[in-house]
């Protein structure tokens, strides 16, 4: 099964949990069916991502990257690569790479979908329609930064940095999950 296959078919079978995920749900369904390329970075009108929301063992905490373009607190993640088999398998492999922790485990499901607008590695402006996924990290976890972050830390879920408004509806989503 190749990539784009799978996203439609996770796409598919998710059933977010209110209208406005679902009405995004939808229009990325029907940005795949018309854009095969639509899960490359090539792909200029925009592409799907794949993001993680990682917890920590205890759900208490998640580990944010200070992101070095955009120049704010974001969940790890990014873009898929021709390797890729699967949109959660994408999640995993950006959460690992970026945070250098071994074990992390991903629900398969996706938690939440957000589209944004960024100016990314091809140079143009272009749209991220990204699929997040909540990942688990194992007990005693440490993190190690990236080349691609400026700052990697845990955050408790009750005192989250200031500028992450965006990101509270996906830890909700995760939490709802977790319940």
């Amino acid at each position: 099964m190749s990539l784009h296959a799978d996203a439609t078919s996770v796409l598919t079978n998710w059933r977010p949990g209110d209208h406005g995920q679902e009405a995004l749900r939808q229009a990325y369904l029907g940005f795949l069916a018309a854009r095969e390329d639509g899960c490359r970075r090539s792909c200029e009108p925009g592409h799907l991502t794949a993001s993680a929301l990682v917890l920590d063992a205890t759900g208490e905490r998640t580990l944010l990257t200070l992101h070095p373009r955009v120049g704010r607190w974001l969940q790890l993640g990014g873009h898929c690569e021709p390797s890729d088999e699967t949109l959660a398998g994408a999640a995993l492999r950006e959460a690992t790479e970026e945070s250098g922790i071994r074990g992390l485990r991903i629900e398969p499901t996706p938690i939440h979908l957000d589209v944004h607008p960024i100016t990314c590695s091809l140079g143009v402006p272009t749209r991220h329609f990204d699929v997040r996924f909540l990942v688990r990290a194992p007990v005693n976890a440490r993190a190690t930064r990236s080349a691609e972050s400026v700052d990697l830390q845990w955050w408790p879920l009750d005192a989250m940095p200031s500028n992450v408004d965006d990101l509270c509806p996906m830890i909700e989503a995760a939490l709802a999950r977790l319940r």
